[in-house]
């Protein structure tokens, strides 16, 4: 049986953690119907498209470069709510803030924790 070693093991986990949230990303107009704001939702999909496939990327070669631009991304999608003029009201912004975060923090960890890998 083999057995997992958190500390020196790829953790692959966070690429499909970075792959769900940038579905959950993309999707979220939807989810809370708030598809009015056509520059939020535009930049959603995209946003959303971006992180997934740079998640995806790092699932299957892991590159620093690639968990920097994931948390270049997390950071944008929880500024956007501010930036795309709907961070005062309604439930998209909260989707997106946290989520963006959520991005963010594990492209974090797991730069810390692959420490000099490229």
């Amino acid at each position: 049986m083999a057995s997992l070693n958190l500390r020196t093991s790829r953790r692959e986990w966070n690429d499909w953690a970075g792959i769900i949230f940038g579905i959950a990303i993309a999707l979220a107009p939807w989810i809370v119907e708030e598809v009015s704001n056509s520059p939020a939702v535009i930049n959603a999909a995209i946003a959303g498209l971006i992180i997934m496939v740079l998640a995806e990327a790092d699932l299957v070669n892991f590159r620093r470069w690639l968990e920097a631009c994931q948390f270049a991304g997390g950071i944008w999608v929880a500024l956007s709510p501010f930036i795309f003029g709907y961070g005062g009201s309604g439930s998209l912004r909260f989707w997106h803030i946290i989520i963006g975060l959520a991005v963010a923090g594990v492209s974090i960890f797991e730069l810390r924790q692959n420490g000099k890998a490229t």
